[in-house]
């Protein structure tokens, strides 16, 4: 990751182009990164202030419809997670500075229990 290297992310993500809707980029990501196509929802957005600059960031999920192979140019590593795995590197690895403020704003507006996360860097 160029602008934190070292930092894991909490999930696949990138920015949105012109015109381009929240769901929209989330969609491309992930078929970018993960190379997987998928119906994104998007969940919330916010004033990110924890990067190197302010920024709006929105937040979307997905089920995928099955397991990708990333692209090695977009990730250098990744591995699925549980929701209580993810809880505990959090506190323990390196993440980039939005990624507990991401985590926590998804649990606190989800309506059902979250299955498992993968994780992306």
């Amino acid at each position: 990751m160029s602008r934190f290297p070292g930092h894991y992310e909490l999930g696949v993500g990138g920015a949105a182009g012109v015109g381009e809707s929240y769901e929209q980029a989330a969609a491309r990501e992930l078929s970018e990164e993960l190379g997987v196509r998928a119906a994104v929802r998007f969940r919330f957005k916010f004033l990110n202030r924890a990067g190197l600059s302010p920024h709006w960031l929105g937040v979307c999920d997905a089920v995928l419809p099955e397991i990708g192979a990333c692209d090695p140019g977009e990730v250098a590593w990744h591995t699925w997670l549980t929701e209580p795995e993810l809880r505990r590197v959090l506190q323990q690895w390196t993440f980039t500075p939005d990624s507990q403020e991401i985590f926590g704003r998804y649990l606190a507006g989800r309506a059902a229990p979250a299955l498992s996360w993968e994780r992306c860097s």
